[in-house]
């Protein structure tokens, strides 16, 4: 079992930045990638940014240039640098912990409670 707990999360105005935290404690040998996933409410969670133990790292297109993630040495933390919020980016943001299983491909097995993000405009 890994537990992931998020921080780092707030009310900021459209064009500020935040970071986001992400510890992972337990099981944590048995991954080699983390990310970050978002969710807002009636919609499904959906993607946001992963990275493995071997530093590839993928982003959706609508963080990109935006966004980036980060993880220290032992791949127990996880950070969300973002910049230039949108309203759109409102939502709760959820880290994930799994494995690297091909190209900028990953399955996520593991997952937080999730931080809550506001941006207003």
């Amino acid at each position: 079992q890994v537990q992931l707990v998020e921080s780092g999360g707030g009310l900021v105005q459209a064009g500020a930045s935040l970071k986001l935290s992400c510890a992972a404690s337990g099981s944590a040998r048995s991954t080699n990638a983390l990310g970050w996933y978002r969710q807002t409410p009636g919609k499904q969670r959906e993607f946001v940014a992963a990275i493995g133990s071997d530093g590839v790292a993928d982003y959706d297109f609508s963080v990109l240039g935006r966004f980036t993630i980060s993880t220290d040495n032992t791949m127990k933390t996880v950070y969300l640098q973002m910049n230039d919020l949108k309203p759109e980016d409102t939502a709760v943001y959820i880290c994930s912990a799994g494995v690297i299983t091909g190209v900028r491909a990953f399955s996520f097995r593991y997952w937080g409670q999730g931080t809550q993000v506001t941006v207003s405009s």
